[in-house]
């Protein structure tokens, strides 16, 4: 009966190996809910607001929802104020200087839509014995600071990673003996 098994064992193991070991490694996908499906849309989309006579309403025609769109930072005029610290008063943007003056009239929005894809890469053998793991991480991130005062945008400012394509390798010479070595010195410090 154990050489049956063994037998088995042995054929799942050739089975494995002749599917392609790596489509076995994990792979991850973390989206940030938007209506946009790229960095160039979301650009595009936040480039239409006009300083001036953009209004909540058509912020949200944009596609930068305040009411609605998930995971959405809200500011007042003391978070702005803490961010700006340490600048003087007169060189910051004259939108800026207004929202400090309007105080509970003031408000911003941070939007922050991205798409992360992450997969590991490599051998199969020496990732799933903990030798060696490369992370191969693709997608992109926008960021949006929108600021109004009263209805209207009085500051907009927008950041963000157009293209990423990063690859990540880690290396344990220990090998599955790696990780307990870890939790010994995190549990110590």
């Amino acid at each position: 009966m154990c050489a049956k098994s063994f037998n088995k064992m042995i054929l799942l193991l050739l089975l494995l190996m002749q599917v392609g070991c790596v489509s076995l490694l994990p792979r991850t996908k973390a989206v940030t809910e938007s209506p946009w499906e790229e960095y160039q849309t979301a650009k595009a989309s936040y480039d239409d607001i006009i300083v001036g006579k953009t209004t909540v309403e058509d912020l949200q025609k944009l596609g930068f929802d305040i009411k609605s769109s998930p995971n959405i930072k809200i500011l007042n005029y003391l978070d702005i104020a803490a961010m700006l610290q340490g600048m003087p008063s007169k060189e910051l943007d004259p939108g800026l200087q207004a929202c400090l003056r309007a105080r509970s009239d003031c408000r911003a929005y941070v939007f922050e839509p991205k798409r992360s894809y992450s997969k590991r890469v490599g051998n199969f053998w020496l990732d799933i014995f903990n030798f060696k793991r490369k992370t191969h991480e693709t997608g992109w991130r926008f960021k949006a600071l929108v600021v109004f005062v009263n209805h209207h945008v009085a500051y907009k400012l927008s950041s963000g990673e157009p293209k990423i394509d990063q690859m990540t390798e880690q290396t344990n010479p220990l090998g599955p003996f790696q990780a307990p070595a870890d939790i010994f010195t995190k549990a110590l410090f």
